[in-house]
């Protein structure tokens, strides 16, 4: 029985966090960033190393599935949102030059891209065998819940290639919680396990596997109202401003008139 509260020595975490540290100080020697994007991409790059070398690895590989979805909600949600705000505003447009990144960032192919990736990869036999095989498709996984959340968050962030207004923001976040939301409630709301590496596993904390799957839809249902709410709120705060500013200006012009 592996001990759920060991560390692990995860090449993941201790391959990928050291390169995009590497890259990213390079890069900062061409693209100075604020102190604030700065520590947003640290943060991000710590979340992935705890992510992948912390007991809740261990747990995730080996007893619960509620362990497993929150790794997945912070390499689909959290990391790839302080990473890639944490870019320099001129790497971002740099690298939004190439042809790839211009095609994968418009808001009507990254979030597809990004639901897509979330709903086939917790299909149950889709999951279990990635669980079987952590060598190999789990790293899979992983990678592209990282690569489809940063190409979801870029236009949130990034002003090129393209420029979203506040309240196109506000309805692409919107548009994501309604999408995304689906999957959590469905797992909260079924009544029998269904991801058969975790049914047969031996559980932990005298969780049985429904009960655990129960409060890991709970849970990403939770988390993703959350971080969505908060984001869309801040977006449609700014909408509403810009909107009222825009009126006052269009008085003051009648008025001149």
């Amino acid at each position: 029985m592996i001990d759920p509260y060991a560390w692990r020595w995860d090449p993941e975490g201790l391959a990928l966090v050291p390169a995009l540290a590497l890259v990213y100080a390079l890069a900062l020697r061409l693209f100075p960033a604020s102190r604030a994007r700065i520590a947003a991409f640290v943060a991000g790059l710590l979340l992935l190393l705890f992510t992948f070398v912390s007991p809740l690895e261990t747990i995730a590989l080996h007893y619960l599935l509620s362990a497993h979805l929150l790794q997945n909600v912070v390499l689909a949600e959290w990391a790839p949102a302080l990473l890639v705000y944490g870019l320099p505003p001129a790497l971002a447009a740099e690298l939004a030059r190439l042809p790839a990144v211009r095609v994968l960032t418009r808001p009507l192919v990254a979030l597809p891209l990004w639901l897509g990736t979330y709903f086939v990869w917790h299909v149950p036999w889709v999951y279990d065998t990635a669980l079987e095989h952590p060598g190999s498709i789990l790293h899979l996984e992983h990678l592209t819940y990282l690569a489809t959340g940063s190409l979801f968050w870029w236009s949130i962030f990034h002003t090129k290639p393209r420029s979203l207004p506040a309240g196109a923001r506000a309805a692409y976040l919107f548009a994501a919680f309604v999408g995304a939301s689906p999957l959590g409630l469905l797992l909260a709301l079924l009544p029998r396990a269904v991801y058969g590496f975790y049914a047969d596993g031996p559980g932990l904390w005298g969780l049985s596997p429904l009960t655990d799957q129960q409060i890991a839809g709970v849970t990403m249902a939770s988390e993703q109202a959350v971080v969505f709410f908060v984001a869309f709120a801040y977006f449609f705060r700014r909408f509403l401003v810009a909107e009222a500013a825009d009126g006052v200006y269009r008085d003051a012009r009648e008025t001149r008139r």
